[in-house]
């Protein structure tokens, strides 16, 4: 048992108590920690630059699906690549 820095005692080594609440330990052992499996799934951060209207109609489905506008365009562009659609573009001269 020891004592903080208010005089309160704690029975964890390497943690501390203020007024009953748990703080992070000072250290962890991770030596039998395991890889995320899922790694390869994660997202990846970007930056993209949208036109304002574009932001805003998905900010739109956002409010009215419940669901995050980022999430919203992440669903539409994924559901573009796995249908193989091509944007059809022609350059004038």
């Amino acid at each position: 048992m020891h004592q903080n820095h208010l005089g309160q005692k704690s029975r964890d080594k390497g943690t501390e108590t203020l007024l009953g609440e748990k703080k992070m330990k000072t250290e962890y052992d991770f030596s039998k920690a395991k890889k995320n499996p899922y790694a390869k799934r994660l997202k990846k951060a970007v930056t993209i630059r949208l036109e304002p209207d574009i932001i805003n109609y998905f900010k739109t489905m956002s409010g009215e699906n419940g669901i995050p506008y980022q999430n919203l365009i992440n669903l539409y562009l994924l559901d573009c690549a796995k249908a193989g659609r091509k944007l059809s573009l022609a350059w004038k001269k």
